[in-house]
Parts: structure tokens; sequence; C-alpha cells
């Protein structure tokens, strides 16, 4: 049976049984009875590596421990509000800091990109998912945006609607009108820097 541990663009976890490309977490959300009992379990919100160093993973979600999540790819994992793990994508994490520094000087350190990612991805003292007001033409290559009440890639002059499974349905990306960002701004930055990193940042059903 399928765990409660796929995130989809908006961060939420849904239990479906194909797989993503791309491995993270944000601390313990399920109980000794492997029920999801929270979304998020701190501010540190990370995108991983399937694999690292030949380290074997025990059995999911085991009580006390970490509620291991898996993406579609690193375009869900940006939108969901991850950013890229500090170990196991160890040079990832470094030009993503160094992209994150020329645009706010201030934040030095992995506790301040953690803390401004989750002012941006979560409505203050909620649990409610924070969504941005955006021109169509605006976002690049790899954010999402909800058309029609689904989250869609961006991708070129198209947008791709996601399932757990990869994205299924394609439209032109209309040159005019708005639509709500899901991605959070300080990703969407990275983004425009043509992003890419160990994992894969789109799946190969986009392309």
């Amino acid at each position: 049976m399928a765990l409660p541990n796929r995130v989809t663009p908006l961060g939420e976890l849904v239990a479906d049984p194909a797989r993503g490309l791309v491995y993270g977490n944000r601390g313990c959300l399920h109980d000794d009875a492997g029920r999801i009992r929270r979304s998020h379990a701190g501010k540190r919100w990370i995108a991983c590596r399937l694999e690292f160093k030949g380290w074997k993973r025990s059995a999911l979600m085991q009580p006390g421990r970490f509620t291991e999540l898996f993406f579609l790819d690193e375009a869900t994992a940006f939108a969901a509000g991850h950013r890229p793990c500090a170990l196991c994508r160890h040079e990832d994490y470094v030009r993503f800091s160094e992209i994150w520094r020329r645009r706010r000087s201030g934040d030095r350190n992995a506790d301040a990109i953690d803390a401004r990612l989750h002012e941006e991805r979560l409505v203050a003292r909620s649990r409610a998912r924070r969504l941005y007001d955006v021109e169509l033409a605006t976002p690049p290559d790899g954010a999402f945006v909800v058309v029609g009440g689904d989250p869609h890639l961006v991708l070129g002059g198209e947008l791709l609607r996601w399932t757990p499974a990869g994205y299924d349905e394609r439209r032109t990306r209309p040159a005019a009108g708005s639509a709500m960002l899901v991605t959070p701004p300080s990703l969407v930055a990275v983004l425009r820097t043509a992003w890419s990193g160990a994992v894969p940042l789109v799946h190969p059903s986009a392309t």
C-alpha cells in the first residue's frame, strides 16, 4: 500500500505508488502508527538525492524518525518550498547559497534561508499555503502556477499539468493574463538563473 509521503507542488502529502526522482524531509510528521499528524516540524525543508554514498535506508516512516518525502522532480520540490540539502547535495547547496546571497545579502546561513522560505510558503500563524498573483508571461521555466484549479509547470511556451506520475496535459502559455504563483518568490529568483543541480529539475514526462 502506498504511503502518504508523496509531495504535491502545493506542499500537500498524498499517497501514490508512482516513484519520484527527489527525496527530502521537513521533520517527523507521522505518529507511531505511520499516520500523518502535521504538515511540518520546523522550518528546515530540504530536497535530497535518492541515493548518497551507498547509504541503506531502513523501513520508511519509523516511529520517532523524520518522515521520508518524495517529489516528482526538483521543480516540484521548489514549488513546495524545499531547498537543496547541504549534506548530500553540498555543491548544489553552496551554489544555491551564493545565488541567494546576491539577492538577499543579509541571509548568510541556512537558518536565515529557511526562515525566509517559511515566511514565503505559509500564511503567518496558519498552515494555509501562500500563493502570489503573477502575470502568466513572467514566471521562468521550472516555476509552478495554478491554472483551472490544478498546479501546472511553466516550461517554455507551455503549461504542463502536474500529477504524481508525471505531466499529462499541455496547454499553450497565454501571452497575457494572470494566475496564482505557487513557487516561493525567492526560489523563483533561483530558477531565473537557469538552475540545474544533482537531481532532475523536471521529470522526463515534461520533455
